[in-house]
């Protein structure tokens, strides 16, 4: 279900595993298509569409976790099975209950609470010390549906902004890093981690990864075990993207969870025996999980993000690929927007210095 680039990604290695794949998009000729996939055009809530494909295939999983889970839900009573669970991608979806089920989980977050109205936001915002995070509970994705508040006018204006839309708040933790664990998980609850990643953002989009994180040996194992908590608890079969914040005590706190495969798992490709998205394809599948190991001492992935609105137009790609250490990904999006993902770049080296050298070169080399 959906067919952009995680879903070409999804494509490209299940039809070298040897299955024939099958998806659900609403725009014509989207990525998973170019890749070889039959594609159903129609919508991720139309629930006639789905039904269409789950009557195409033996196994439904998603790229995107926007959709309809009633009808998934339906359909995993009918014997279809489906991964990750209907339950989880649907408590994922609820960023709030997301919340709760991490704390009930045993899992550490920073403080959150549910806003009602504008008099119970004003109160959090007193209560978590005058700066916090509004975000929508619903829908929201590469930055979209989120705020930074630290004052009452900025407070008034973001809920205006938002209109109606169900809210909470988190309060405003500083931290030294993003980090992320990807964590696949079999249908026996086998589950592996790969290595911390470190992730850096602006505007609240990834703009690269760094692999693995430059932290300390116990930090990356309380990241690693606070992904396994994670895992433990989800139903369901598949990768899961965990992302983190590294306080400034050491400290990890657990941000959100991606049902599904994820961008700072992108690395994986060139960086590791198992790629992310062949791991999945083998998790829902019922195959053996692959070794997660890095097959190369660091690697750096670097989204292309559209700088303008309008057709997409490649150049630089001749220039960009000149480096054997470092593999251009196009998404072929037929139309560019800031910041949309149309792609990306992983290289790898002996260093990270190395390796984000590389990158660097080959993303100023490209234009899309």
């Amino acid at each position: 279900m959906g067919g952009g680039q995680l879903g070409r990604m999804l494509t490209e290695a299940a039809i070298k595993l040897g299955f024939k794949v099958v998806v659900v998009d609403p725009s014509q000729n989207c990525p998973a298509a170019q890749a070889g996939a039959q594609q159903i055009v129609g919508g991720l809530y139309d629930a006639a569409v789905l039904k269409q494909l789950a009557e195409a295939v033996d196994y439904l999983t998603v790229e995107i976790e926007h959709l309809d889970t009633a009808v998934l839900e339906n359909l995993a009573a009918g014997g279809k099975a489906v991964n990750p669970a209907p339950q989880t991608i649907a408590l994922i979806q609820d960023k709030l209950n997301q919340k709760q089920f991490l704390k009930q989980s045993a899992v550490p977050v920073a403080d959150f609470a549910e806003i009602t109205d504008a008099a119970s936001a004003e109160q959090i915002l007193q209560n978590f010390g005058g700066k916090m995070l509004i975000k929508t509970r619903f829908g929201a994705y590469d930055g979209r549906g989120n705020a930074v508040v630290s004052s009452s006018d900025e407070l008034q204006m973001v809920l205006k902004n938002f209109q109606s839309q169900p809210l909470y708040a988190e309060k405003f933790v500083p931290f030294k890093k993003e980090l992320a664990v990807m964590i696949a998980r079999d249908q026996a609850g086998t589950i592996l981690t790969y290595p911390v990643t470190e992730t850096i953002h602006e505007r609240n989009i990834c703009l690269e990864t760094l692999t693995p994180a430059e932290i300390g040996a116990e930090t990356a194992l309380l990241a690693k075990r606070a992904a396994s908590t994670v895992a433990q608890h989800l139903v369901g079969a598949g990768v899961f993207g965990i992302e983190m914040f590294l306080t400034a005590d050491n400290q990890i706190l657990v941000n959100e969870i991606a049902p599904r495969v994820h961008n700072s798992g992108h690395y994986t490709i060139e960086a590791c025996r198992t790629s992310q998205f062949e791991q999945h394809i083998r998790a829902i599948t019922g195959l053996p999980l692959g070794p997660v190991d890095m097959i190369v001492p660091a690697a750096v992935m670097i989204n292309i993000l559209g700088e303008r609105e309008g057709p997409a137009e490649l150049t630089g790609l001749e220039e960009a690929s000149q480096d054997p250490h470092t593999t251009i990904h196009i998404y072929g999006k037929a139309s560019t927007k800031i910041d949309r993902k149309m792609g990306h770049i992983t290289a790898t080296g002996d260093t990270l210095a190395e390796a984000r050298e590389r990158a660097q070169k080959a993303r100023a080399a490209i234009s899309i």
